[in-house]
């Protein structure tokens, strides 16, 4: 295997979190490793609602810290809550100077909307419900235009290597038949999420886990793996990926309503539609498990002006042979996003010397049991940066490399089997018995494919679900509906193929 060595920083993925590290570098040279053409196979592409910030004069960080913690159900750390909300708005400013085309007023200030949970207007739009591929062509643009940034495109990665002090040191990466290691002074993981683990899901499928995995590998420790939060309104036609309904249409007042025309949602919660994902996933799932079925109603409060509104919804409903001008749209929950990942402090570092880790892969302590709406586009932008700038001022001595693990592949049917199990027993609702059948599954796997990202990843969600015997957030068992007194985080770390609780 050829060893190519690099002084300067890897950054691997191309969502928004992996471009806004490889920007922040400078002028740290960064070679910046994504497995498809940049734009393409990320989550950061397909956001809608936009992106969260105090940029209104009634609205402050204050505020959209509380909120912040209050969708997190007591697990989210109040500094990196604060340092997110403070540092907001100065990100929204930074990514409007690189081009991103907001929606202003007449008086030039951003269109600001109210969605779940947030108690304030404070998520920017572009379009209506295109800001997250707006915002990544912009970024896209001068991440191309930035000399300090050498973009390898068609490259995934295999494994992180260490070197004979235990530190990562560069990655292992495939294309083709071809296979390299490149060992660099920092890697920073930018790989999204867990989507694709579930059948039923918002992302994009090839977004598998494979970044928690590789860093469970050699040892990183894993933060709440069991909290993944599931988008209430996927438009239910049957496909994989699922299309995204935004939730800024219930923002601007669209109901839901179960098949009979009723509303169901003004008596499970004060904020009806917009009360908090998980409130809402759960109603959404209870209607379609008692066979009356869930749709978005938006003809009274969005109607004629539905396609110039929210195009991208317009036409994911007009592919299907719906009309969300003049009938409700069938949505259904879906794995949306990962509150859990590796473990970072506020620079980006992981427990691993040399490794960094940023955006929906990794655990920054800002969402907790549930992400609050419309704050992921803003953490990765702002943590994103954050490990940029601390990775970059790492210089290393390479040492020998102690050791290489690969992830292996898991075969195409194998992998389908266990999304269909991922979202039937770690789905929305959970309880003891589907878990441990999942589990089961699980351990087969692993007894052939032992190092195979899809089974590392379902292990630590479906292992830490079994542990957490209450109902959190995101988090939801039937046998265990009550909040437990304490809240704490999970702490795990992968050894010889079995998880070990750390002290939290």
């Amino acid at each position: 295997m050829d060893v190519t060595d690099f002084d300067g920083v890897l950054v691997i993925g191309g969502g928004l979190a992996g471009l806004s590290a490889a920007l922040a570098a400078a002028p740290r040279r960064v070679r910046l490793i994504t497995p498809a053409p940049l734009g393409e196979a990320c989550s950061s592409a397909w956001a809608q609602g936009g992106i969260a910030a105090a940029l209104a004069e009634d609205d402050a960080p204050a505020l959209h810290a509380a909120d912040t913690m209050a969708a997190g159900a007591g697990l989210v750390e109040p500094d990196r809550a604060a340092l997110l909300a403070e540092e907001g708005p100065s990100a929204v400013l930074r990514l409007a100077g690189l081009g991103a085309p907001f929606d202003r007023d007449a008086g030039g200030g951003f269109v600001l909307s109210r969605e779940a949970a947030h108690g304030r207007a404070r998520v920017a739009r572009v379009g209506g419900d295109q800001a997250g591929q707006a915002i990544m062509e912009a970024v896209i643009r001068r991440v191309r235009a930035s000399a300090h940034i050498e973009i390898l495109e068609g490259w995934t990665l295999k494994g992180l290597v260490q070197d004979s002090g235990g530190a990562v040191c560069g990655a292992r990466l495939e294309r083709a038949a071809a296979e390299i290691v490149l060992r660099a002074s920092a890697v920073i993981l930018a790989t999204g999420g867990v989507g694709g683990l579930y059948a039923e899901t918002t992302t994009p499928a090839a977004l598998i886990g494979e970044g928690l995995a590789a860093a469970a590998l050699v040892g990183a420790v894993i933060a709440d793996p069991e909290f993944v939060q599931f988008h209430p309104t996927a438009l239910d036609i049957g496909r994989d990926p699922a299309p995204l309904v935004t939730e800024a249409l219930r923002g601007e007042g669209a109901w839901l309503v179960n098949g009979s025309g009723a509303r169901f949602m003004t008596g499970l919660h004060p904020d009806g539609e917009l009360a908090p994902r998980d409130v809402v996933a759960r109603a959404i799932h209870a209607e379609r498990m008692a066979g009356r079925g869930a749709y978005l109603d938006a003809r009274a409060s969005v109607g004629a002006h539905f396609p110039q509104a929210f195009p991208t919804v317009y036409a994911a409903c007009r592919s299907a042979g719906l009309d969300p001008c003049g009938e409700p749209i069938p949505v259904a929950p879906a794995c949306h996003y990962h509150m859990g990942g590796i473990l970072t402090d506020a620079e980006g570092a992981t427990s691993l010397t040399g490794l960094y880790a940023a955006g929906e892969c990794a655990s920054s302590g800002v969402h907790g049991a549930n992400r609050l709406a419309s704050n992921s586009l803003l953490e990765a932008a702002v943590f994103g940066a954050r490990a940029g700038r601390a990775a970059s001022r790492r210089v290393a001595v390479l040492k020998p490399l102690m050791r290489t693990p690969g992830l292996s592949r898991l075969p195409h049917p194998d992998l389908q089997a266990l999304r269909r199990s991922m979202t039937r027993e770690a789905g929305v609702v959970r309880d003891a018995a589907g878990l441990n059948r999942l589990l089961s599954q699980v351990d087969a796997l692993a007894g052939r494919f032992p190092d195979a990202g899809p089974v590392i990843a379902a292990r630590l969600i479906a292992e830490c679900a079994l542990d957490r015997r209450e109902s959190r957030g995101a988090h939801f068992r039937l046998d265990y509906p009550s909040l437990a007194v304490e809240a704490r985080r999970t702490l795990v770390r992968l050894e010889a193929g079995a998880l070990s609780r750390k002290a939290a």
